[in-house]
């Protein structure tokens, strides 16, 4: 079985197309067949490629991110099994175009698939210090690494309610 899973974040140019890295990674590792994609709730970076701190700062913890941005569509739904966000506005944009109730259940927090956070963020790098996008990548890549726990012992289960 094949999981297609969707990352998103407000402009796709740092912590979505991270985490499709790190999950690409993640799978790959361990053997699990997984299609990844990554989108945005804005569309003000169509067509970039990702910021250059990110992509340091992914090299650093050895993930090549990639790709161009683009924003997340209604068929998105259709296409992906589980849609995770980075930060509860992009949940609630996510959620805001959710064309159904079937729809808005595939969609979860990314970050609480990190056992070892009390936290459900990801906060957005942009701007800020290399320090910060490497935190971002310790979160990304902890996150990364539970959503894929969570593949192969129950599917893509929601470890929160999203009521």
């Amino acid at each position: 079985m094949t999981f297609r899973i969707l990352a998103v974040c407000a402009g796709n140019i740092c912590r979505s197309p991270a985490a499709e890295a790190a999950i690409r990674r993640e799978a790959a590792e361990r053997g699990i067949q997984v299609e990844v994609d990554s989108a945005g709730t804005g569309s003000w970076n169509i067509g970039e490629g990702p910021n250059p701190q990110a992509m340091a700062a992914g090299d650093r913890f050895g993930l090549q991110i990639e790709g161009r941005a683009r924003k997340l569509i209604a068929a998105d739904f259709d296409r992906f099994d589980v849609i995770v966000a980075m930060d509860r506005s992009n949940l609630r944009d996510v959620l805001s175009l959710a064309p159904s109730l079937e729809a808005r259940a595939k969609v979860r927090l990314f970050r609480t698939y990190d056992p070892g956070s009390e936290h459900d963020e990801i906060p957005d790098p942009y701007g800020r210090s290399d320090e910060v996008f490497d935190e971002t990548m310790r979160q990304i890549a902890a996150s990364a690494s539970g959503l894929v726990d969570s593949l192969t012992s129950v599917g893509v289960e929601s470890p929160v309610s999203l009521e």
